[in-house]
């Protein structure tokens, strides 16, 4: 009998498993949750990130966290993550960047964490490129941001809507500081100041 109800529980467990990796077919997490291998800090203000309940948490002055756990660029893709804000935070996931020691990133584009920020772009935007006034996320709710590339198209979806689409026009001329050029890279993620706390979680990608 005990040997039938064991039998029954590991059926449904590998039930359970067996949904849970149909739900997102392709995707591959990029974070263990655990630690930070695969990712790399910029090299200033390194105690500003700590994992807590395994998630990346961002909380001090500025620095970046760059994913260096891939050698091939990702061009195409889908990123999924999910992100949990405190009141009055502002902070970015980073795409077709590349690792900094300093300063603000760049190259690649951000998509803005930013609910209830003085900053008026708001979650969702391609800062400073297609910027969203007000935003479909909340403070201190876990929202899943996916970030869409494909070709010169960038989508970005906050818990499955649609808030922000960008078309690179074939006549695009890059800026100087911030080219804001869609190529290739890696991915990001900020802490952008001491009051502001971004929880980065369950990070996972796949290349089209």
């Amino acid at each position: 009998m005990k040997k039938l109800l064991l039998l029954a529980s590991l059926s449904v467990a590998l039930s359970f498993t067996s949904v849970a990796a149909e739900t997102e077919p392709g995707f591959k997490t990029i974070c263990d949750g655990k630690s930070f291998a695969g990712w790399k800090m910029a090299n200033e203000n390194k105690d500003t990130w700590k994992l807590e309940d395994g998630a990346f948490v961002a909380h001090g002055n500025r620095n970046h966290l760059y994913y260096v756990g891939d050698e091939q660029p990702f061009k195409d893709f889908e990123l999924k993550v999910d992100v949990k804000t405190a009141p009055g935070s502002n902070g970015g996931i980073y795409f077709h960047t590349r690792y900094q020691e300093t300063g603000w990133p760049k190259h690649g584009f951000e998509t803005q964490v930013n609910n209830t920020h003085g900053d008026w772009k708001k979650t969702g935007s391609l800062y400073d490129v297609v910027n969203v006034k007000e935003s479909a996320a909340k403070d201190n709710v876990w929202w899943t941001q996916h970030i869409i590339v494909q070709g010169n198209h960038v989508t970005v979806k906050i818990d499955g809507k649609t808030v922000m689409e960008y078309t690179e026009p074939a006549d695009y001329k890059p800026g100087k500081d911030f080219p804001r050029k869609i190529s290739d890279g890696t991915f990001a993620l900020q802490a952008h100041d001491p009051k502001s706390v971004i929880h980065y979680k369950n990070i996972r990608v796949k290349r089209l």
